[in-house]
């Protein structure tokens, strides 16, 4: 695969997954925030998958077919999790596989709150929650992010108000 960059398409990284029956990961980071609204503008995809062996053979299959390489050149091993961060290259964009983020304990735990969300084109991905976004966020601890954790706990705010409101309607 070339150097340079490509475009990042995240239907065709969530396709890729989909044809090759990977569907056991939650889609975390920037897209995810996304996904809520927080109005960001993110050029890549972070995933949390299920660390269990068949279903990192499905990632694997998808992974070939799109061309994936590590950034820093290096083999890659799903089944390796001594490192916090894959950073994947492929031709369809960056992708991040993050077996267990800041302030999580991994897709068992993520999976929980995650929402499976429409993207179009038949894609529903579990996408992590506010409240698990927000946590891993918090968890990094990185004074540059906390205009995204404030954006994240409005959003909390915001829909807890909503689920609220509703709960009062349907007493009524």
């Amino acid at each position: 695969m070339a150097e340079q960059a490509s475009a990042f398409d995240p239907y065709e990284l969530l396709a890729a997954f989909q044809r090759h029956h990977f569907s056991n990961f939650v889609v975390i980071g920037g897209f995810a925030r996304v996904i809520h609204g927080t109005g960001e503008v993110t050029d890549g995809l972070d995933i949390t998958p299920s660390l269990r062996p068949s279903t990192l053979s499905l990632l694997e299959k998808a992974l070939t077919e799109l061309e994936a390489e590590r950034v820093d050149g290096k083999p890659f091993d799903l089944g390796d999790r001594s490192e916090p961060v894959i950073e994947l290259r492929t031709r369809a964009g960056e992708l991040k596989i993050v077996p267990e983020p800041a302030g999580t304990h991994g897709y068992d735990d993520l999976r929980w709150h995650a929402g499976r969300e429409a993207l179009g084109r038949s894609l529903r991905p579990q996408v992590a929650s506010p409240a698990d976004l927000a946590r891993m966020v918090g968890a990094l601890g990185r004074e540059n992010q906390i205009p995204t954790l404030l954006r994240l706990r409005r959003m909390i705010e915001l829909e807890r108000g909503l689920t609220h409101d509703r709960g009062h309607r349907l007493e009524r």
